[in-house]
C-alpha cells in the first residue's frame, strides 16, 4: 500500500547524485529551448548574451547564461498578451490558473500557469506532505485566505492528491478556525509561522483552549523564515504539541525545497524538478562546497506557460555539509532560507539578517512572540531600534529580560540596540507574511 511507502517517488528521490544532474542537465536543455522559441523576454536576452540551445552541453555551460528578476518581469506585463505580456509561452487559451506575487517590494508579478503546470505544482507539493508525515488518513485543516496568491493553494491540491481530507477554512476568523479544529479534530494544518503563533496565542488568551490540547500533530510553515529557525520552531511545536515543518516556495518559481521528518536542520531541495546555483553576491562565483552563502539561482525544469530559467530569486541559503539521514539523495541547504539579499544589510559596517534577531528574540523567556525592528540612522550614525513585548504577569523581570536581550544581540549580530518594551499585545499582529524589519535610513 502506498501508506507504507517513505517517499512519495522512491526513484527519484534515492537517485544517485551523478544521475540527478544527468537528469537536470537533460531537463534544462528543453526548458531552455522552449523559452528561447517561444518567450520573447527570454529569446531577446539570449540573442544579446549571443547564447543559442546547442551550446549547453554541461552544466557548466548553464552559468553563461543571463539570470533574470522580479523587475524585469514587471517591466514585460499588462501589454498583449494582457496580462502576461513577453514572457507567456502558450496560448491565452491554454491558461487555467491565474496567481500573483503579493507586491510587498512593488508591483505585483502576473504569473500564468497551464492545467499541467497546476498538475505540476500538486506533485512538487506531494513530495513535501509526504516526507513530513502526511498521509490519507490525516484531516488537514487550511487556514488561510484563499485569494490571488499562490500561498497554500498547491498545498491544498497536493493534500487531495495523496488522499487526505481537506477542510478549507479561507472566510473564517481565527477563533472560528479554532473551533472548526475542534469540532473536526484535524491531524494536520498549513500557516506561516507568525499566523501559527497568533492562532496558539488567540486560543489560550481569548478562548481558554490549550492548541495542546487539539488534534493537530503537524504543521507546515511557508513564507517565512520562521520554521527553520531552531527558537521559533520550538515555540510553535510546544504551543501545539506539535511537529512544525518548514518549505520555501515562490510564485514565480514554485514549492523548491523541504524539511523532512528527520529533521536535521535542513531544507531538500527537489531536485528532480528544481537545479538550483547558489552565487557569491560579491564575486558572482558558483559555490558548490558546504559552509558559504550565496544568493540562489533557480530553473524550474518543468513549468512551461511561464517558465523561470536561472531566476535571481535573491534567496541567502548555503549547502549542508552532510547528507540527510532520511536517504533522500536530494541535498539539503543548511537552515533554510536565511534571507533575502534585499534585506540582509550594513549596520555600523556589520552585515545584519532580519533571522538572527528574531533567533534571539524567541529565544528569550519572557518575551511575547510578536517584535519590530526599525534602522534609521541618528545623525549620521545608524541606529538599531527593537521593540518588543513582555509577556503577561513577566513585567517584574524586565532588568533581567533586558541585559540578557541586550547580552545575546551583541553575542549573536555584533551590534548594540535601541530597545523599546511594549504593553503585551501592542504591537501589529499579521494573518500572513510579517512586516516586522524596517530600514528608514534611506526615506529621509
Amino acid at each position: 500500500m502506498i501508506s507504507q511507502q517513505k517517499y512519495w517517488n522512491p526513484v527519484l528521490e534515492t537517485l544517485a547524485h551523478e544521475k540527478i544532474r544527468k537528469l537536470q542537465l537533460e531537463k534544462f536543455k528543453r526548458i531552455f529551448s522552449w523559452a528561447h522559441e517561444r518567450s520573447k523576454l527570454h529569446k531577446g536576452l539570449y540573442e544579446k548574451a549571443g547564447i543559442k540551445p546547442g551550446d549547453i552541453r554541461s552544466i557548466d555551460d548553464i552559468r553563461r547564461i543571463p539570470t533574470v528578476e522580479k523587475s524585469m518581469m514587471r517591466g514585460i506585463q499588462r501589454k498583449d498578451p494582457f496580462p502576461y505580456g513577453d514572457a507567456l509561452c502558450v496560448p491565452l487559451e491554454e491558461v487555467s490558473e491565474f496567481r500573483q506575487t503579493s507586491g510587498t517590494t512593488g508591483q505585483p508579478v502576473y504569473q500564468a500557469d497551464t492545467w499541467q503546470d497546476w498538475e505540476w505544482w500538486a506533485e512538487c507539493w506531494a513530495y513535501i506532505l509526504w516526507a513530513q508525515g502526511y498521509r490519507p488518513k490525516d484531516r488537514v485543516f487550511l487556514p488561510f485566505g484563499y485569494n490571488v496568491f499562490v500561498a497554500f493553494w498547491a498545498g491544498h491540491y497536493a493534500a487531495e492528491k495523496i488522499g487526505a481530507e481537506v477542510v478549507p477554512g479561507g472566510v473564517l476568523d481565527t477563533q472560528a478556525r479554532i473551533l472548526k479544529i475542534q469540532e473536526l479534530q484535524c491531524t494536520a494544518m498549513m500557516a506561516t509561522p507568525t499566523y501559527v503563533l497568533g492562532m496558539a496565542d488567540t486560543a489560550k488568551s481569548k478562548m481558554d483552549i490549550d492548541p495542546r490540547s487539539l488534534a493537530i500533530r503537524k504543521i507546515t510553515c511557508a513564507g517565512e523564515p520562521g520554521a527553520s529557525i531552531p527558537t521559533t520552531k520550538k515555540r510553535m511545536e510546544e504551543a501545539w504539541g506539535a511537529k512544525v515543518y518548514d518549505h520555501a516556495g515562490a510564485t514565480e518559481i514554485g514549492a523548491w525545497c523541504f524539511e523532512c521528518e528527520a529533521q536535521s536542520g535542513g531544507l531538500h531541495v527537489n531536485e528532480a524538478f528544481f537545479l538550483v546555483e547558489i552565487q557569491d553576491t560579491e564575486t558572482g562565483e558558483y559555490i558548490e562546497e558546504p559552509g558559504r552563502r550565496g544568493k540562489m539561482i533557480i530553473t524550474a525544469l518543468d513549468r512551461q506557460a511561464q517558465p523561470c530559467v536561472r531566476f535571481d530569486s535573491k534567496d541567502i541559503i548555503e549547502w549542508a555539509p552532510e547528507p540527510c539521514p532520511c536517504g533522500r539523495s536530494f541535498r539539503l541547504i543548511k537552515g533554510g532560507v536565511v534571507g533575502r539579499a534585499d534585506d540582509i544589510t550594513k549596520v555600523k559596517g556589520v552585515l545584519l539578517a532580519p533571522s538572527a534577531i528574531e533567533e534571539v528574540v524567541r529565544g528569550m523567556d519572557g518575551l511575547a512572540d510578536e517584535f519590530e525592528v526599525i534602522v534609521d540612522k541618528q545623525g549620521d550614525i545608524d541606529r538599531i531600534t527593537l521593540k518588543i513585548e513582555i509577556l503577561k504577569g513577566r513585567e517584574g523581570e524586565r532588568k533581567r529580560i533586558e541585559a540578557q536581550l541586550k547580552d545575546q544581540l551583541r553575542l549573536k549580530t555584533n551590534l548594540g540596540y535601541n530597545l523599546e518594551f511594549h504593553d503585551y499585545g501592542t504591537l501589529p499582529r499579521y494573518d500572513v507574511k510579517a512586516k516586522r524589519f524596517k530600514d528608514l535610513r534611506g526615506k529621509h
